[in-house]
Parts: C-alpha cells; structure tokens; sequence
C-alpha cells in the first residue's frame, strides 16, 4: 500500500518507520514549516497548569523555574508522550481533541476560579481554546512559541512517484495541512491521479475540509491509530 504523509519529518519520522518495516510505500510531503518564535523565558512559577495541544508546543517550549510535577493537559495519547519525555510526570490526556480537552479542564478538581493556566500553542490555531477557557472563568493565557507556515512546493521526485504510483491513503494532521495540502494538489493539477485515495483526517472538522472540496473517500482517525487504520482498509 502507498500512503502519503503530511507531517513535517520530526513528527513523522517515527509512523514512516512503522509503515516502511511493515513492507509500505511512503511518500512524505509535508505540508507546514514549522518555526520557533523567539520569547523571553515564562517563569512556570506564575501557572498552575500547562495546556498542549501539539508536540510542536512542548519542543519549543522556553520556561525558568522548571517544575516537572507541574500539572499538564494534554490534546492526546501522542502529545502527552512527548510531555513525558520532557521530563513531565504530572499529566492528563483528552481524547484527541480539543474539544475534549476543553471538557477535560472545565471538570478537572484540579482547577478553580483562582487557577492561572499556560495554554503553549502555534500562531494558527482552529478553536479558540484560550477565549473558551476564560469564558468559563478559568483564567488561560495563550502563549505562542511556534509558527506553522504552509509550503506549496513539490520536488520532481515526489511528482514522479505520485504520477507513477498514486497514494491509497493519505494521512492529514490539522486544517491548515488540510488547506495547505489542497492547494498544492491544486497548483500541480494532481486531483485527477487521487480520485482512488482515501485522505483520512486526524479530526471531523479537518475531514469537512476535504468534503466540501469535494473528494470522495474521507474519513477520520484518532491519533496514533494510523496502523491500524490500514488493517482495516485492506
């Protein structure tokens, strides 16, 4: 089976080793650039929790007075892998989402009214997480420490294997890939070689992107569940 990945490498390294000892095709074609934004350090003293919604968040992450019993929500399984391997050990997952999360803190009794939480994220986010939070009196400051930027190119050698060999599933990771990975299917004219791929969405409101651009076999998943969304689409 072929299968195209949208992931920068650093997040995608780890599911294109699976797939490739498991006899896969890969076609990696990331479709965001990530990049570090440059903040003076945040003195974890000041917080009561930390909120996660990528991976990206946690490697740019830039604190003083570290304390790893600080508590951390976290959007899923994966990111809450990756806060543990940060040294972490106080930490919560949702179910995926950050909707999920959103419920997750709102009912957590590890937080009041008089709770002050970080919430690290990029400068594109799809659900104001942030104005939710403080909304339900649950006083959140939204710290951007990474910046995604979509990249629109495709090199001759991913051309050609795409004109060769056409993926059977696409992998997507957020909106902005999902836009991003659109348009380039759209600048090199590859819709007509994809009418047989499935893009599976790490979410529903990344699935409706696909949808109303009209491709005819989207579906979701839930993050680290890639392998086994393979086994059922063979």
């Amino acid at each position: 089976m072929n299968n195209l990945v949208t992931r920068p490498l650093i997040e995608a390294e780890d599911l294109m080793g699976k797939l490739f000892s498991l006899g896969h095709k890969i076609i990696h074609i990331p479709t965001l650039k990530i990049s570090s934004v440059k903040t003076e350090p945040i003195d974890a003293k000041k917080y009561d929790a930390f909120i996660f919604t990528s991976a990206n968040a946690i490697r740019n992450l830039n604190v003083i007075n570290q304390d790893k019993n600080k508590l951390c929500f976290c959007v899923g399984a994966i990111t809450e892998k990756i806060v543990r391997m940060s040294g972490y050990n106080n930490t919560v997952s949702a179910g995926g989402t950050v909707n999920a999360l959103k419920n997750l803190i709102i009912n957590s009794n590890q937080i009041n009214e008089k709770s002050n939480i970080a919430y690290f994220c990029g400068d594109y986010v799809s659900y104001d997480l942030d104005f939710e939070l403080n909304r339900e009196s649950i006083r959140t400051s939204k710290i951007i420490n990474y910046t995604s930027e979509k990249i629109l190119d495709l090199n001759e050698e991913n051309k050609k294997i795409i004109f060769s060999h056409p993926p059977d599933i696409i992998f997507v990771y957020s909106t902005q890939s999902a836009i991003s990975f659109i348009d380039i299917v759209k600048k090199y004219s590859l819709y007509p070689l994809m009418t047989g791929s499935k893009v599976m969405c790490i979410s529903k409101k990344v699935a409706e992107i696909f949808s109303i651009d009209k491709w005819k076999k989207v579906g979701v998943f839930n993050p680290g569940d890639e392998l086994l969304q393979l086994k059922k689409d063979n």
